[in-house]
């Protein structure tokens, strides 16, 4: 292609492909849609747009802007109807109008721009249309023809969800958007409708695959389907009809690229990726994409249509994987809706409302104080001072058998791989060397990793070493003075041979132990209010690998020591070592370190002990059918497979104060085929329930090196929620979760009682401090220690 006007086919007349169509023809090129369909040929009803979508919209094209504008419908409430009760949050702001009116208004566009409109035409195959034009605008839908013919470069990955949806419309306006649910006796059944014109509403049924066969929908045509669905939101409806157009039932799809262009060809809308309808967003995408690839086609000068496509795509790709996770989400809410109908009326509300992580407590908080604030009542935030601001959902307290936190803020457990190599902590032994912390000089000059770990292993192989130095009093003491309401030590080790490194802190040792106490007196002393906890554990096949700076999950270069495991499966194969599978007297031997260990923790002072059962350590490894293959009772089916780790929680329970709580660290999915399900972690937490846990720790993956993680913000939350949905027991969401809002959003919602964080804390020791602050929280539970306000004189506030 040559700089200056362009040949551009553009396949798919829907909104993302007309769009493009007019703003690249506003640039001077020569345009052409291929469109199958007739003019007016659409599915569903309504479209939903964003003002962010509509600010880019006017500054790309006022008169379309101007067009649309002339027609929306808006709104700023939701309605959510739980149970028959009725309850309204405001300040959403929604425009919305009908989709056939939308194609009309860029028909108009096109026209009057020289587009070239083909309907009723099928495009030419891709290669072809890619030798004659100088670009392909591929917008031709979900079950993209482009894409299939070009799988093998655009490497598509589709994924269908477990709910079955369909799309029907109300000939009257609603006032708001308005979600209900309806408990029918095959299950529960969930309404979305919205106005989107001033005599017609969009309404979307959706329920689970099972619920739709076990009400017969599966036989149904669209006639009777829309009959039944207004028979059961009838008063919703106000007793009036729905009616179809060419509507089906169908289960979403999520479609996800490597990559969106191949030479002249490129992706856009929902050939390149799809954004569940919950969260409206995709018409959305497919205005922003136009707007994206018509700004990158222009800010070329030189002709060259891959590298316009690349700037495009790299440009386009963080809002849209960013939309994607909210999307997935709030798809997976809604797939687990059943679990959340229970809740009381405001919180079922403001879970729905929080559901994909866009809308927080604090935004929600602006946009209707009024609702939030009888939310945070309802949760049992008193008022924190005379002008009446709640205190925020973090700073409430959260009991635990006999222990009770003063908010709900959990130094996550974080391995240091710091610990002395044997020298006496008490004595004030440093990380290197040996010297004293007190002016003492090295015994030999020799370069350590960051805690004293040197690169040659550092503390013996053989078990020396383990003991908590003055690098764990500073971090655990400066986290416990940074206000949380419960720090966790790193994973501890009941045994030599169950380290991970040689840095690793144990405690089977008096030592040990008695540098421990020195911690917790510490953190007792001086951060009053601040609770202390262990996590024991074992390395299991994961163990005798160098500090994680010196290579993670790399075997030590000498001075190994023997591992074990559920099987004789090594971590990495050919990296790792084979772990020997414990024998019958070996686990009688494990069970009877974990609970010496446990012993000693009691005596160190710990307030909460918790047992590791993640991350493909030992316990953990019993539990995955990953890396369990054992034959005899402790393998097999989930009940065999728990029965060890089980053994060793009635181990520790049984020394362990009995008023002191116990936790249990668990991966709730393994991230990889044939591994623990979402089921399976129900079912493993209901077991530990069953014999006394007092809260589970929800962590995921870890447990094989193969694995696949779906990282994003909170992305382990949804199976925290999950297992304290179906079982009622408290839980400890953890991972990614990074801002206070965030905290008191999942606290608010009831998708978790307790947050762990970890980066966070080793950012800022005094992240909670600095929460309160930013919060301008200074209520009784205001967890600034009695020195720093002596130091200050007054609590600083957000406003200082």
């Amino acid at each position: 292609m040559s700089a200056g006007r362009m040949r551009v086919a553009v396949v798919g007349g829907g909104p993302g492909g007309l769009y493009a169509a007019t703003l690249l023809a506003r640039q001077g090129h020569m345009v052409e849609v291929w469109e199958r369909g007739a003019p007016d040929d659409t599915f569903g009803f309504g479209v939903v747009l964003s003002d962010e979508t509509l600010g880019g919209i006017e500054a790309a094209d006022s008169a379309v802007y101007a067009a649309l504008c002339a027609e929306f419908v808006r709104w700023d409430e939701v309605h959510v109807v739980h149970r028959g009760r009725p309850l309204t949050s405001g300040g959403h702001g929604f425009a919305a109008l009908g989709r056939r009116r939308l194609l009309e208004i860029l028909h108009e566009r096109c026209a009057g721009l020289g587009v070239r409109l083909r309907f009723h035409a099928q495009a030419p195959d891709p290669e072809a249309l890619a030798s004659v034009y100088d670009l392909v605008v591929a917008a031709d839908g979900v079950n993209s023809r482009t894409r299939q013919d070009g799988a093998a470069h655009y490497g598509p990955t589709v994924t269908a969800g477990r709910c079955r949806y369909i799309w029907l419309a109300a000939d009257f306006a609603l006032e708001a958007f308005r979600f209900e649910i309806a408990e029918t006796e095959h299950g529960v059944v969930q309404l979305h409708a919205y106005p989107y014109a001033a005599d017609a509403s969009t309404v979307i049924v959706e329920m689970r695959e099972e619920v739709w066969r076990a009400a017969g929908f599966d036989l149904c045509d669209e006639e009777e389907s829309a009959a039944r669905c207004a028979k059961i939101f009838s008063e919703a409806l106000r007793g009036r009809p729905l009616r179809g157009n060419r509507s089906a039932w169908t289960q979403f799809r999520t479609v996800v690229n490597e990559r969106w262009s191949h030479g002249n060809v490129v992706l856009v809308g929902d050939a390149a990726h799809t954004a569940h309808f919950s969260i409206g967003s995709g018409t959305k995408l497919a205005v922003e994409d136009a707007l994206a690839l018509a700004e990158a086609i222009g800010a070329r000068t030189d002709g060259d249509v891959p590298a316009a496509l690349a700037a495009y795509e790299a440009a386009r790709r963080p809002a849209v994987a960013s939309t994607q996770r909210a999307a997935a989400a709030s798809m997976r809410w809604f797939e687990e809706l059943a679990g959340y109908v229970d809740q009381s009326p405001r919180q079922f509300a403001f879970n729905l409302l929080t559901r994909s992580r866009r809308v927080t407590h604090g935004n929600l908080r602006l946009r209707d104080p009024r609702f939030t604030r009888a939310v945070e009542r309802e949760f049992g935030c008193p008022e924190a001072g005379p002008d009446g601001a709640a205190t925020p959902p973090m700073f409430t307290p959260f009991t635990l058998r006999g222990l009770t936190l003063r908010n709900r803020v959990v130094v996550s457990p974080m391995d240091m791989y710091s610990a002395v190599g044997g020298a006496s902590a008490v004595g004030g032994a440093s990380a290197v060397g040996g010297a004293s912390a007190v002016g003492g000089a090295p015994a030999a000059e020799k370069a350590s990793a960051p805690g004293g770990v040197s690169a040659a292993g550092g503390v013996p192989a053989a078990g020396g070493g383990g003991v908590p130095g003055d690098f764990h009093l500073v971090h655990l003491g400066a986290r416990a003075l940074g206000g949380a309401g419960l720090v966790m030590t790193e994973m501890v080790c009941v045994s030599p041979e169950g380290r991970i490194t040689p840095g690793c802190t144990g405690l089977y040792t008096q030592e040990q132990a008695a540098a421990w106490a020195r911690i917790a007196d510490f953190v007792h002393a001086s951060a009053p209010g601040t609770a202390l906890g262990v996590q024991l554990g074992h390395s299991g096949r994961k163990g005798s690998t160098r500090v994680m700076w010196e290579g993670m999950d790399i075997p030590l270069p000498e001075g190994n020591w023997p591992l074990v495991a559920a099987s004789a499966l090594p971590y990495r194969p050919g990296i790792s070592a084979v772990p020997r599978a414990l024998t019958t007297g070996d686990l009688a031997a494990v069970r009877s370190d974990f609970a010496a260990a446990a012993v000693r923790a009691a005596d160190s002072g710990f307030d909460l002990l918790e047992l590791h059962c993640a991350h493909g350590y030992l316990l953990s490894g019993f539990l995955s059918p990953l890396t369990n293959h054992r034959t005899d009772a402790y393998g097999g089916p989930l009940e065999n497979r728990l029965r060890f780790p089980l053994e060793v929680f009635d181990a520790v329970r049984a020394v362990w104060p009995g008023d002191r709580p116990m936790t249990v660290r668990l991966s709730a999915t393994d991230w990889a085929p044939g591994g623990t399900s979402p089921e399976d972690a129900v079912a493993i937490a209901e077991a530990f329930v069953a014999h006394g846990v007092d809260a589970i720790d929800v962590s995921t993956g870890q447990v094989v090196a193969e694995e696949a993680p779906e990282y994003g913000r909170s992305y382990q939350t949804p199976y925290a929620d999950r297992i304290r949905s179906a079982l009622g027991v408290p839980v400890i969401a953890v991972g990614a979760i990074s801002s206070w809002d965030d905290v008191n959003s999942l606290l608010l919602a009831g998708r978790a009682d307790l947050c762990a964080l970890g980066r966070p804390h080793l950012y800022d020791p005094h992240w909670t401090l600095h929460a309160a602050a930013e919060q301008s929280y200074t209520g009784p539970a205001a967890p600034w220690p009695t020195p720093y306000l002596a130091g200050s004189r007054t609590p600083p506030t957000g406003r200082d």
